[in-house]
């Protein structure tokens, strides 16, 4: 009989409905309570958070759903990305998205579950199902301004590029379970090391077989050579969706490679294993993503293609820890992922209060802000800082980490040249603390946010500060993860 095992599912169920309500509240009320809709929403992800605490451990459907602790880790940081996404959408809410606020709120909620889903695949074809759950409301999230050319745009290309790379990830695992015979994840790494013996027949599918799904994965995680979609569609996207796609679905992309590479690939990671070994692969991707996405940020005059670039190099060094292929490997990944949770979100959260209340995206724009404002440049400042590395915030022990499972791993080159490059990125993260700090102009606006965002930037610097001085209680959490998948 099949192992069911609803109880597991409870937190995904609540937050599907959840997102349904907030459809048929939005449509009763005749669209009038946009704070109200809002705060729903938050509310929603707060429960299914208690929820996802209660109803914790075990596994359901023949392992094709799997409550561990990698899965509990990046479910913590779907809704905590999800939370601080709807708490940054309340302006935009009001101003620019006249109709239809209940689908954007429940659409950031079905993408939140698609993740949550991704995260507790066991077999390939829920990984693939969860992925799809996460991309597709995203692409209408991202054309979702229907009268600006950019963000419809922007959510073309997206949507051309999602729907190539699924493609691509799809042929990949299709020749993943052609070679192995099976779906599910462990009977998979069992049975390649059953037939590995006969390199001549497997080998080249094999090699096919990786190359498609990094490939695949690749372009969910924006890394180089696939990131060519994500500066326009980061600019053209609402702010609040940029950072949602920077963070939530770039965590998603990070634990569908966990759990197809490091759990169903383990055995090939190693240089032994030539030319069978991914690790080296991933070591040149994540190089290439280091270089060109700090070089290439250092020229960008938008606050949005800047961050966007500046991703594409934060996941090259997360992919630095991936490549270990060890305990302190994993833990740094996810250690890293929850501390750009906090930096990212709230760096994008003030750029969306920021063009909320002045239109504009250029990093000049934000001359003297510290002038006027000085508590938005004080957060600001605090998020680039931490992404730039600088103790005693949280960005600096996460790059700690996956330098240290580097070097431990052998990968000596790729942390010196992290390093290089993170002193490289302090030049254009420091330049925007300079626009605010020491540029002449005044500006004449005072921006105030709402109180949904300040409880974002609120706790984007507490979870910054507190975690960067005391990283123990997480990077403890982290390290249980790794047990997941048999470290």
């Amino acid at each position: 009989m099949p192992d069911i095992n609803l109880e597991i599912l409870i937190p995904e169920i609540f937050l599907f409905l959840w997102a349904l309500f907030l459809f048929v509240f939005d449509l009763g009320t005749k669209r009038k309570n946009h704070q109200l809709i809002g705060y729903l929403a938050m509310f929603g992800v707060a429960v299914a958070a208690l929820l996802l605490a209660a109803y914790h451990g075990g596994q359901g459907f023949n392992r094709m759903f799997l409550s561990d602790n990698l899965a509990l880790f990046f479910k913590v940081i779907f809704l905590g990305s999800a939370f601080m996404a709807i708490g940054s959408s309340f302006d935009i809410a009001s101003q620019k998205i006249k109709h239809h606020r209940g689908e954007y709120y429940g659409l950031i909620l079905f993408s939140t579950v698609g993740m949550m889903f991704l995260s507790s695949a066991g077999e390939l074809i829920s990984l693939y199902i969860g992925l799809e759950l996460t991309t597709i409301p995203l692409y209408a999230l991202v054309a979702y301004y229907k009268d600006d050319r950019t963000s419809v745009e922007s959510g073309l290309k997206y949507l051309i590029v999602g729907a190539f790379s699924s493609a691509i990830l799809l042929y990949g695992l299709s020749l993943l379970y052609g070679l192995t015979g099976t779906t599910d994840i462990v009977e998979m790494k069992l049975n390649l090391s059953l037939v590995f013996i006969s390199f001549e027949r497997i080998g080249p599918a094999l090699i096919l077989a990786m190359i498609m799904v990094i490939a695949g994965i690749g372009f969910k995680l924006a890394l180089v050579p696939f990131h060519m979609w994500a500066p326009d569609v980061y600019q053209g996207a609402p702010t609040p969706i940029t950072a949602l796609l920077s963070v939530g679905s770039k965590a998603a992309g990070v634990v569908a490679f966990l759990r197809i590479f490091v759990d169903g690939l383990y055995g090939f990671a190693d240089t032994i294993m030539s030319p069978l070994n991914w690790g080296a692969v991933v070591a040149v991707l994540a190089a290439a993503a280091v270089v060109l996405g700090n070089i290439t940020a250092l020229y960008q005059k938008n606050i949005k293609r800047m961050l966007a670039y500046s991703s594409i190099a934060q996941i090259g060094y997360v992919m630095i820890g991936m490549v270990a292929v060890s305990k302190l490997g994993i833990a740094s990944v996810g250690f890293y992922m929850f501390i750009y949770l906090f930096a990212n979100m709230g760096a994008f959260a003030v750029a969306t209060i920021f063009n909320d209340k002045t239109g504009s995206d250029s990093i000049r724009a934000y001359a003297g802000l510290s002038r006027t404002s000085p508590a938005l440049a004080a957060f600001m400042a605090v998020f680039l800082l931490s992404l730039a590395g600088i103790p005693p915030l949280g960005g600096f022990a996460a790059k700690y980490l996956v330098f240290a499972a580097g070097i431990e791993a052998g990968y000596t080159w790729l942390v010196i040249l992290g390093l290089l490059m993170a002193v490289v990125s302090l030049y254009y993260y420091a330049y925007v603390i300079k626009m605010m700090y020491f540029s002449s102009e005044t500006p004449s606006f005072s921006i105030k946010s709402p109180l949904s965002a300040n409880i974002v930037l609120v706790l984007g610097v507490a979870g910054l500060l507190v975690f960067g001085i005391y990283p123990e209680p997480i990077l403890n959490f982290a390290l249980t993860t790794a047990r997941s998948l048999g470290f």
